[in-house]
């Protein structure tokens, strides 16, 4: 199986009757969304199959990397385009600072955006879980600047075949060594 991906599994499903059906079946989309995103998902059984589960994580994985290149970017436009024009999104910057709204949510990225730094931005040990119509992205973001890394957890809903960004959370990492019970509550 080390030898499938993606696109060499979709044009198999393509050449005939009997490569569509050994493409279809769920054993090799099984194995291919654990080599492409993460092994962590064992126990899960996706009611409309695993060639559906690769599909809808590998759109929430594409939506959101073009969410990370238009953060880059600073790119107003296409945060816009990106989150979901509704009144219950939520923005929860590093800072603490929470955002609820479609409008405030977008006016809470044009200060940073006015900024004279880049963004440069790295997600690592990025997890994709999808169940239904939401899909919840978590990571790690590396910024150039900054030693540490924040902790991310963005949320997307799914609209007329579309995934739109419905939470981000990013914060620090919390050092452990705190023993301070109010953190908690």
């Amino acid at each position: 199986m080390s030898y499938l991906d993606y696109k060499s599994l979709c044009r198999l499903s393509m050449t005939n009757s009997v490569m569509r059906c050994a493409a279809n079946d769920d054993h090799p989309w099984r194995d291919l969304y654990h080599k492409d995103f993460t092994t962590e998902q064992t126990e899960i059984s996706p009611s409309n199959g695993w060639k559906a589960y690769y599909a809808a994580t590998k759109a929430v994985m594409d939506v959101n990397e073009e969410w990370y290149r238009v953060f880059k970017a600073k790119s107003m436009r296409g945060m816009s385009r990106l989150w979901l024009k509704a009144d219950y999104v939520k923005c929860v910057h590093p800072g603490g600072a929470v955002y609820t709204g479609y409008h405030n949510v977008l006016q809470s990225w044009e200060i940073p955006f006015d900024w004279d730094q880049q963004f440069n931005v790295h997600a690592h040990d990025v997890r994709v879980r999808v169940l239904g119509n939401m899909a919840w992205v978590t990571l790690k973001e590396f910024f150039k600047a900054v030693a540490e890394p924040l902790l991310t957890t963005n949320v997307y809903e799914l609209h007329n075949g579309q995934w739109f960004m419905v939470h981000h959370h990013s914060s620090p990492i919390v050092d452990m060594g705190i023993t301070e019970p109010m953190l908690f509550l």
